[in-house]
């Protein structure tokens, strides 16, 4: 396997530091891994890669009984990989466990193992390690991946037992409230009580 290491190494070489979030690498999470991983970052070309998924209807028809579940592994735009696609005629919830062992297993070892990989630039082999770093989803598909509980009073996975809801009397609907409180003192829905039960 060839690879770019230009474009691998471009966090470490390219990257403009000027103390804004210009790039993931910039980010908090970065630099705990950082500190946390020693081993995996003294390679700067090793791969922290994106996790995305989320059901669709590939007919359109919302009243077809099928879905498709697309698991993309992604460096940038530029790399995306379908890594697999998962056709079924129903949600899949935590069934979903099922189909992503494979890929599990084969990030497992790239983590603990690495793989060999020929940089054309330096004219060598290097052994390549890679982990997921982030995952682009909605708030049910997180529940399926993650196996958290999405529903129910309790369904924030930040706030937990400290979620705050209101039961709606007629439907019987779970409502999640006071969400101004994360917004700065000084933004606009903060002054508009009557619109938010007047608190």
């Amino acid at each position: 396997m060839i690879m770019i290491q230009k474009n691998l190494t471009c966090h470490v070489i390219a990257r403009k530091s000027d103390g804004l979030l210009r790039h993931p690498a910039d980010s908090p999470q970065w630099k705990t891994i950082d500190l946390l991983y020693l081993n995996f970052t003294q390679d700067p070309r090793n791969l922290r890669l994106g996790l995305t998924s989320d059901g669709m209807n590939p007919f359109g028809n919302l009243s077809t009984g099928h879905n498709s579940w697309p698991i993309f592994l992604c460096v940038k735009q530029k790399y995306m990989m379908l890594c697999m696609m998962i056709a079924g005629t129903r949600q899949l919830e935590n069934d979903i466990d099922v189909y992503l062992t494979p890929l599990i297993e084969d990030l497992r070892k790239l983590w603990v193992y690495g793989i060999n990989v020929y940089d054309g630039n330096v004219q060598q082999t290097c052994k390549l390690h890679a982990m997921i770093f982030f995952t682009i989803n909605d708030f049910i598909v997180y529940g399926n991946l993650s196996g958290y509980s999405v529903k129910g009073h309790h369904a924030c996975f930040i706030c937990e037992k400290e979620t705050s809801y209101i039961q709606l009397k007629h439907g019987n609907k779970t409502v999640y409230t006071r969400h101004r409180r994360v917004l700065k003192p000084y933004h606009l829905y903060r002054r508009l009580k009557k619109e938010f039960n007047g608190s």
